[in-house]
């Protein structure tokens, strides 16, 4: 009896070694989303320089050149990558080839929304996005990549990861026609809606692990701070901040809502909202000096869209000495420094789901 109990637990470790050893090399990273996660794939679709960042100074820090993000140096994603140790993740549509596919992919379009109609017809929304997703999952050759067999425990340990929403909420003052806009719940309920359909279609595909960051206090952004004439002693323009509340409301009660209903459906949500407003309401206390005004752009709080001088009619610009010391990189977007700590937090640190991403990276 004492053979084969030994005998049992030999086989046992064994399996549980393989199974964590195979979960390892099965995982991969989609990335889904807008500018927050968006490596530089506007750079290759017929858009405006609004929602290009392939000029200088965007990439000055870290690259040392424009790669097409909308920041000084890294996103976010780029750091969730490192930390699962796995290549930088280049643009989706830099390439056609097929060599990276087994760590993932990032279709992320800088001012893509939920909602197609969000600066529809300057980026991918994010059901085109979607129709990547499938076109990679579904291509020959990712098969015989990782065997017929295999490919469902891919698609299954992959982690899928969404920065999704500000644009459908800041288009409609951006484009000034927020007049049009039905009630706040209902707009948030389109959105959340277009959302839900996404998730589960990639749940139908296999996905089980997903990772979404809630929205920031978006009237506080630099470039909508400045729409309105009060703001201009510092304020924060309220009804763009009451969206992001209710769609964060929204969005923890419809992963709850997943959860209950789609077997083995695990997500984490990293509470990018109130770590920005700590930040925001003590910049010192964090290490920085600057925490209303962008390092890069033009006007009240550098709050005029021109970084680069590129852009239609915004040729003048400042750009600070340091972006370390600001929050702000440009009127809509963060430096990489404070990407960096959100990246860390939602890697290893607390979330308002029942995990972090590093636990994604392991057999749950």
């Amino acid at each position: 009896m004492a053979k084969v109990a030994f005998f049992l637990i030999l086989i046992f470790s064994f399996r549980a070694s393989c199974s964590l050893i195979e979960c390892r090399k099965a995982g991969a990273i989609f990335v889904f989303g807008d500018s927050f996660f968006d490596p530089g794939n506007n750079n290759y679709i017929k858009t405006t320089t609004l929602d290009r960042a392939n000029f200088w100074p965007y990439g000055v820090t870290y690259f040392k050149y424009p790669t097409g993000r909308f920041s000084d140096g890294r996103l976010i994603s780029d750091f969730i990558a490192e930390y699962a140790k796995f290549p930088l993740m280049e643009p989706y549509l830099q390439s056609r080839n097929y060599h990276q596919v087994y760590h993932g992919a990032n279709f992320a379009s800088a001012g893509a929304g939920v909602l197609p109609e969000t600066f529809q017809g300057a980026v991918i929304d994010l059901r085109t996005q979607l129709k990547y997703f499938k076109k990679e999952v579904n291509t020959a050759r990712l098969i015989k990549k990782v065997g017929v067999f295999d490919s469902k425990t891919f698609l299954s340990n992959a982690v899928y990861l969404f920065s999704i929403g500000t644009n459908d909420y800041i288009s409609p003052f951006v484009l000034k026609n927020s007049s049009m806009l039905p009630s706040h719940r209902e707009y948030v309920a389109m959105v959340i809606g277009n959302l839900t359909q996404v998730v589960r279609a990639i749940y139908k595909k296999g996905g089980r692990k997903f990772g979404f960051l809630n929205l920031g206090d978006l009237g506080c952004l630099p470039g909508l701070r400045i729409l309105k004439q009060q703001n201009q002693l510092g304020g924060c323009f309220e009804e763009a901040s009451t969206l992001a509340k209710l769609h964060n409301e929204a969005l923890q009660n419809f992963l709850l809502e997943m959860k209950n209903h789609l077997t083995d459906f695990n997500h984490t949500l990293y509470d990018f909202n109130t770590y920005l407003r700590q930040i925001l309401n003590r910049p010192s206390k964090y290490g920085f000096k600057e925490g209303k005004k962008a390092c890069c752009g033009s006007g009240h709080f550098n709050g005029i869209f021109s970084c680069g001088g590129k852009r239609e009619g915004m040729k003048e610009f400042e750009v600070c000495k340091n972006p370390n010391e600001f929050i702000f990189w440009d009127s809509y977007h963060l430096t990489e420094s404070v990407y960096k700590r959100m990246a860390h937090q939602m890697w290893s640190g607390p979330s308002k789901g029942p995990y972090n991403l590093k636990q994604f990276f392991q057999c749950l």
